[in-house]
């Protein structure tokens, strides 16, 4: 045992007691309490009362003294049985759905008829699905004007989508 040892460069107490092994060495975890588990009910608890209440503010209220990011995934687990999903945060759009249709003043002027320089409009259409972006300068903000770069804008995406989305635009 002593040469295994030494040819090893391990302590003879480990020689020794892998000799009087019935088998290999292996390794089991200990199982650890979490500590989680202790403050769970009280973290529920609070939950319960107010869905939204920061988990800082729960981990002082439960005395966590424990990593503080740690604390806040475990938080994140618990949270959804006691507050609600957030519609607003969960838009999700189908392809050819829905275009985005706005007009946009960029801030250069541009010389037209006689020399005079002008603000024209841009009109903008955007695809939510893919983010999929068209502009088109326009002469002005008349119907005539918005309906005929809403035409052209149509007409090179090569589709119509089922639904044009305006943000209360006068002339349409």
């Amino acid at each position: 045992m002593r040469s295994i040892s030494a040819r090893l460069g391990i302590s003879r107490n480990t020689v020794a007691k892998a000799v009087r092994a019935d088998g290999p060495p292996t390794y089991v975890r200990a199982p650890q309490d979490c500590g989680i588990k202790a403050v769970e009910p009280a973290i529920r608890t609070f939950l319960m009362e107010n869905p939204r209440m920061p988990a800082t503010v729960l981990a002082e209220r439960v005395g966590w003294a424990g990593s503080p990011a740690w604390f806040r995934e475990n938080v994140a687990r618990f949270r959804p049985e006691y507050a609600p999903a957030d519609p607003a945060d969960r838009s999700s759009y189908e392809p050819g759905d829905q275009a985005q249709c706005d007009l946009w003043f960029p801030e250069v002027r541009i010389p037209i008829g006689g020399g005079k320089p002008r603000l024209l409009p841009v009109w903008v259409m955007v695809s939510p699905h893919s983010r999929f972006i068209m502009a088109r300068m326009i002469p002005s903000r008349m119907t005539g004007d918005l309906l005929a770069g809403m035409w052209e804008l149509l007409g090179s995406l090569g589709a119509v989508p089922r639904r044009l989305i305006w943000d209360n635009e006068t002339g349409i």
